[in-house]
């Protein structure tokens, strides 16, 4: 296994660093210390051929210019928060609002548009890259200073791991999670559609048409949302329910996990070309979005990217929870330590 670096650019007279993380199969992971952004992840296919398997772009300006979230991390709280608002101990605290009246992915600003300090990680088993980053108190409305580390590691055993730890100075909401775009085909022009997802959840998150949750855990039985055995994406893209119109024809929706420690939670799968990503987590849902409004006004390698070009496995605990019942929790006390972890595995059929 081994780990190099380059520069990729430079942000304000900071230069941008990618790190390349090759475990000794051939398998790649690509990240810039800009945004924790996985750039690339290079994955075989039955035949035994490489290809990148996840959407990013060539260069720094095309990050800047665009914000698909491609590979970023993002945070201090994934998805929506309604009305750009919470309530914690009885103080309301208004956030920065970034989509119309709410906040997406932590508001203007968000991990994703940040430089973090990076280190490089070597054992025996793993190579990786460790990111940090200080988010003040008050940032985007946001109580406590919070120091966040997320470590990227890959070993021989296919395994991408990605470890979320936070503490901060003061009580405050934490639901970090990464957005990485995967397309198995490897091929940009080739949509997601045809590719089969299976997932260990009988409930998804209901959401109002401007995608706030509206509090409701939806059954997932009888409809296109089911996939406790394989389904591809195109159900959801050609299907009538009111829940995929609303997010333009496709999923934008958490889905509530149960997991087995015998079992994955998720499981991607191109039939074409055999390539599989496994994921595992101990987060309490995963957002699953099919790309529903990547627009095409950008391109990736001369590629115009069209809807529908990659699917996300956004793990977390479920969105706005701080304003619904049953949501569960995203509140973390003075000085307690936040722990996460979630593993992206490469296979084959």
């Amino acid at each position: 296994m081994r780990i190099s670096e380059r520069k990729f650019g430079a942000l304000n007279g900071q230069d941008v660093t990618e790190y390349c993380l090759e475990n000794d199969n051939g398998v790649r992971v690509r990240a810039l210390d800009y945004g924790g952004i996985v750039t690339e992840t290079w994955a075989p296919d039955a035949k035994g051929d490489f290809t990148n398997v996840s959407l990013g772009f060539a260069t720094l300006d095309e990050y800047l210019a665009h914000s698909p979230y491609f590979g970023a991390l993002v945070g201090r709280v994934a998805g929506r928060i309604g009305d750009a608002r919470f309530e914690l101990d009885g103080k309301t605290y208004q956030l920065a609002k970034n989509e119309g009246e709410n906040i997406l992915h932590g508001g203007p600003d968000n991990f994703s548009k940040q430089i973090w300090r990076a280190e490089r990680l070597e054992t025996t088993d793993e190579i990786g890259v460790v990111f940090a980053i200080t988010s003040q108190d008050g940032h985007n409305g946001f109580p406590g200073k919070l120091d966040v580390r997320v470590t990227y590691t890959l070993n021989n055993a296919n395994e991408w791991k990605i470890k979320y730890e936070a503490k901060s100075d003061a009580k405050t909401v934490f639901n970090p999670t990464n957005h990485i775009y995967f397309n198995l085909t490897g091929n940009v022009a080739k949509t997601v559609l045809d590719q089969e997802l299976q997932m260990r959840s009988s409930r998804f998150v209901a959401l109002r048409e401007d995608l706030i949750p509206t509090g409701e855990l939806v059954d997932v039985t009888g409809t296109v949302f089911d996939f406790r055995t394989p389904r591809a994406i195109r159900d959801g893209a050609t299907s009538e329910h009111p829940q995929n119109v609303i997010i333009k024809n496709g999923y934008d929706h958490a889905f509530v996990l149960e997991h087995d420690d015998s079992l994955p939670d998720a499981r991607l799968v191109d039939p074409e070309s055999g390539r599989v990503v496994e994921m595992r987590t101990d987060c309490d849902s995963v957002v699953v979005y099919s790309g529903n409004q990547l627009t095409g006004n950008f391109a990736i390698d001369g590629v115009t990217v069209p809807k529908y070009a990659g699917v996300t496995m956004e793990t977390q605990g479920l969105p706005d929870s701080m304003n619904h019942e049953g949501f569960g929790s995203a509140v973390i006390e003075k000085d307690e330590l936040f722990e996460s972890e979630t593993i992206f595995t490469f296979k084959t059929l």
